[in-house]
Parts: C-alpha cells; sequence; structure tokens
C-alpha cells in the first residue's frame, strides 16, 4: 500500500542524506521526496512517498523517529488528508495540435504556462490519477517532456505537524 509520510525536521545539512540513507540502508524504495522550510526557518516539512505492508511502514517510522533531526512525523495515509500533486508538461504544438491542447488543458483545469513555434508547457495540479489521465489523453507523439513533483499532503481538521 502507498504511504504519504509527512515529516517535520529540523532544517541543517545532511538531514535529507540521513533519511536516505535510512532508506537505502534497509532496501526501502522513495517514490517521491519532497523538502522545503516551513514558516520556521529552523525547520523543514519533508513529503516522502513509499509503499510497504503495515509492518514495512511501522518499522519505516520508528526508524526515522530515533533520527535527532526528525521533531515529529505523521503518516497522512492513516487518515483524512488532502494530497496534490503538480506537473509540468512539454507538449509539440503543431499548428493542427494547438486547438486539441488548448481543449485537453482546460477539459483538465491546467494553465498553458509557456509557449513557443513549436511547443506548449502546461502546468496541472491534483491528484496523481488526474495527472495519469492527463498524460493517456494527451497524444503520445506530442509529449516532450514531463516533470512531476510526487504528491505533497496535510491532514484534515485538527490533527497536523505544527508544533
Amino acid at each position: 500500500m502507498r504511504h504519504i509520510i509527512s515529516i517535520l525536521m529540523e532544517n541543517e545539512s545532511g538531514a535529507l542524506s540521513r533519511v536516505a540513507g535510512l532508506f537505502s540502508a534497509r532496501g526501502y524504495n522513495i517514490e517521491s521526496l519532497t523538502v522545503a522550510p516551513t514558516e520556521d526557518p529552523t525547520l523543514s516539512r519533508m513529503t516522502l512517498v513509499t509503499r510497504g505492508d503495515e509492518a514495512i511502514i511501522e518499522q519505516i517510522t520508528k526508524q526515522l523517529n530515533k533520527l535527532v533531526e526528525v521533531v515529529k512525523l505523521l503518516d497522512l495515509s492513516d487518515g483524512p488528508h488532502i494530497e496534490r500533486e503538480i506537473m509540468m508538461i512539454k507538449l509539440k504544438a503543431d499548428n493542427g495540435r494547438r486547438e486539441e491542447v488548448f481543449r485537453l488543458v482546460d477539459i483538465f483545469r491546467g494553465k498553458v504556462v509557456d509557449v513557443t513555434e513549436s511547443t506548449f508547457v502546461v502546468e496541472l495540479t491534483g491528484k496523481s490519477a488526474k495527472l495519469d489521465a492527463f498524460i493517456k489523453a494527451a497524444n503520445e507523439d506530442s509529449i516532450v517532456e514531463v516533470v512531476r513533483s510526487g504528491p505533497l499532503g496535510i491532514a484534515r481538521g485538527s490533527k497536523g505537524l505544527k508544533l
């Protein structure tokens, strides 16, 4: 099962390396990883997506909690949460495809963020399934490049990582 783990950690050099090292040393895979500072400049929030059964996820969370830099950890998959992913996709924009691209972007509530003579760059935000559906709907021959953030998540309601 896929798990989104949100980690509040000290914003210091080497912290990310220690988390990644923990995963590689145990043979666990990180599907996506996003790190950014929080409203407190001494703390960063790491959003990590991994897969595993309950025993593996429990082991991962226990090991992460042992790291000195980890202040608080929450497996968002354990409760109601909101998740979003951002994607930028570069599409060929030949004369015959321009209108098709605009229609597709409109249907998926995307945004064209760059236009050249030969390409469009489209920005889409939503659940991973929505982004997958856009890629599937786009003509495979028209896709030049795809860049995705991986899911970000936040717990619904009063549950959260704020200290």
